[in-house]
C-alpha cells in the first residue's frame, strides 16, 4: 500500500493532502486565528452566546427533507452499528438540533454562534476548497423585520471589523419568487427548472418558459425581468407595481422594512436588493443575503430566514441566521492588500542560558501588560543578526535582548533602533519578580 501511495504521488505520497483540503500554517495561520477572534468578538458585542457541534452527525440531519446539500455532496461513512454518519456540510441543521433539545420549551429570543469546518464534497469547480471554516450566528424565537436588520447590520460590522471598506450586501425574499410562481400556476417541475434558469440567470431560457403562459403583462414582465432586478430600494418599488400576488408584495413589504431600519443603524449604504436571489438551501423561507467585495466571486458571507426548519427536529421557532466564509474572506482580503491589524504587540525575549531567571521574569511582566511574548533562548552558534531576520519574517514589534542580569537591549523591527535600558528601570522588585 504505501508503495503504491509514493509511486501515485511521484516519491512523496505522505506529504500530499487530499484534493479539496490544504494545511495552514504560519503567517496564514496567524491571520486567520486573528480574524477569527475578531469576528467573534462582533458576535459577542451582540450578545451570542456560542456553541459547539459535532463534526460528524447522522445522516437524518441533513437528508433532503432539511433542504440542505444534496446527499451525493456529502461524506458518508459508518458507525460500529452500521449507522450512516456524515460530516457535517452545514452547521444550521445542527443547531436547529441543539436548540429543539436544549431549548424547547424557550419563548423568548435565544442568540447562539459558532466557529467550525463543514465539508462538501463537490468537486464541480477545479480547486475549490472542499473543507471549508464558518463562523456563524443563529437568532432564534424572533421573526421580526427588526431580527432580519439585526442580522444583517452584524453582518456589516464583522466586514469592517477586519478592515473590509468596499463591500454589498444583496437582499432578496424567498417567498418573492415563490409568490409570483404561485400566481403563474407553475408545476413542481417547472419550478424547479425556472429556479436554475434564474439561479444561472438564463435571460433565453426565462423567455422561452414564459412567453407562452397566460398571464397578465406586469407579471410576465417581472419574470422576463428577473435576473436583472437587482439595484437600490427603487427595485422593490418597480417590482411593487407589477404584481398583486399578496404573498409576493409580503415580502417586498418586509424588505423596505428592513432597509428602513437598517438606515436607523447607519448602513442602509451598504445594501442593495436582488428579488431574483435563489439560495442553494430550500430551508430558507423569508429574507436571505449574501455578501460580496473585490478579490472573489463568491460571497464572503451568507443568510437567511429559515421558521420551519425546527419544526423538523420538534420545535416550531422561527430564526434568522449567517454564516461568514473565513477562507473565502481571507481569501478577499489578501487581493485587496488588507491586513488584519494585531491589536496587541508582539515581540520576543532572547536570552543566554545563563540569564534565564530575568528573562522569564521579564516576560511575565509584559504579559501581564497584555504584550504577545515570545520567550527564545539563544543558541551560541547563532549571531544576533539570525535571530533579527526571523523576528521579521514573524512581523514582530521587536526583540528584548538580555544582554546581563540587569541590562538588556531593546531593538526596534520597523526602524532597526538599538537602546540599552536596564532592567530595574522597567520593573521593580516585589517579591520573586524583578
Amino acid at each position: 500500500m504505501s508503495y503504491q501511495i509514493t509511486e501515485r504521488f511521484g516519491g512523496h505520497g505522505l506529504l500530499h493532502t487530499p484534493e479539496g483540503v490544504r494545511d495552514i500554517y504560519g503567517e496564514e495561520c496567524k491571520r486567520k486565528l486573528l480574524i477569527e477572534d475578531k469576528l467573534q468578538k462582533v458576535f459577542r458585542r451582540y450578545g451570542f452566546q456560542h456553541i459547539q457541534t459535532p463534526m460528524f452527525e447522522f445522516f437524518d440531519i441533513f437528508n433532503k427533507e432539511r433542504g440542505t446539500v444534496p446527499s451525493k455532496d456529502m461524506y458518508k461513512f459508518f458507525d460500529r452499528e452500521n449507522n450512516t454518519l456524515v460530516l457535517r456540510p452545514d452547521i444550521t441543521p445542527s443547531i436547529a438540533r441543539c436548540v429543539a433539545k436544549y431549548f424547547r420549551e424557550e419563548k423568548l429570543p435565544i442568540r447562539l454562534c459558532y466557529l467550525g469546518d463543514t465539508f462538501i464534497n463537490n468537486s464541480s469547480y477545479q480547486g475549490k476548497l472542499k473543507e471549508v471554516t464558518q463562523l456563524g450566528g443563529e437568532l432564534v424565537n424572533d421573526d421580526t423585520s427588526d431580527a432580519d436588520a439585526e442580522m444583517i447590520a452584524l453582518t456589516v460590522e464583522c466586514l469592517l471589523e477586519i478592515g473590509l471598506k468596499d463591500f454589498q450586501i444583496d437582499a432578496g425574499h424567498a417567498d418573492f419568487l415563490a409568490g409570483l410562481l404561485e400566481e403563474a400556476q407553475f408545476s413542481r417541475e417547472e419550478t424547479e427548472t425556472l429556479y436554475t434558469l434564474i439561479a444561472s440567470k438564463n435571460m433565453f431560457g426565462m423567455e422561452e418558459m414564459v412567453s407562452g403562459r397566460d398571464m397578465s403583462a406586469g407579471l410576465k414582465e417581472l419574470f422576463l425581468k428577473l435576473p436583472d432586478l437587482f439595484g437600490s430600494v427603487e427595485t422593490i418599488t418597480y417590482a411593487q407595481e407589477r404584481t398583486g400576488n399578496e404573498r409576493a408584495l409580503a415580502a417586498l413589504d418586509r424588505l423596505e422594512k428592513v432597509y428602513k431600519i437598517l438606515d436607523i443603524y447607519g448602513y442602509s449604504n451598504y445594501i442593495s436588493f436582488d428579488l431574483g436571489m435563489v439560495s442553494k438551501y430550500e430551508y430558507y423561507t423569508g429574507v436571505i443575503f449574501h455578501a460580496y467585495t473585490y478579490g472573489t466571486g463568491e460571497a464572503v458571507a451568507s443568510g437567511g430566514r429559515y421558521n420551519h426548519l425546527m419544526e423538523q427536529f420538534g420545535k416550531e421557532a422561527p430564526a434568522i441566521g449567517v454564516a461568514v466564509l473565513v477562507d473565502t474572506l481571507m481569501s478577499a482580503l489578501s487581493r485587496q492588500g488588507i491586513e488584519a491589524k494585531e491589536e496587541k504587540l508582539h515581540t520576543m525575549i532572547l536570552y543566554p542560558q545563563e540569564h534565564r531567571r530575568v528573562a522569564i521574569q521579564l516576560a511575565n511582566f509584559y504579559r501581564g501588560q497584555g504584550i504577545l511574548i515570545e520567550l527564545m533562548r539563544k543558541s551560541s552558534r547563532r549571531g544576533l543578526e539570525e535571530y533579527e531576520e526571523f523576528a521579521r519574517k514573524a512581523n514582530m514589534n521587536g526583540i528584548i535582548f538580555v544582554e546581563k542580569d540587569e541590562q538588556i537591549q531593546i531593538i526596534q523591527m520597523d526602524t532597526e533602533k538599538v537602546q540599552l535600558v536596564k532592567v530595574s528601570d522597567i520593573i521593580h522588585e516585589t517579591g520573586d519578580r524583578i
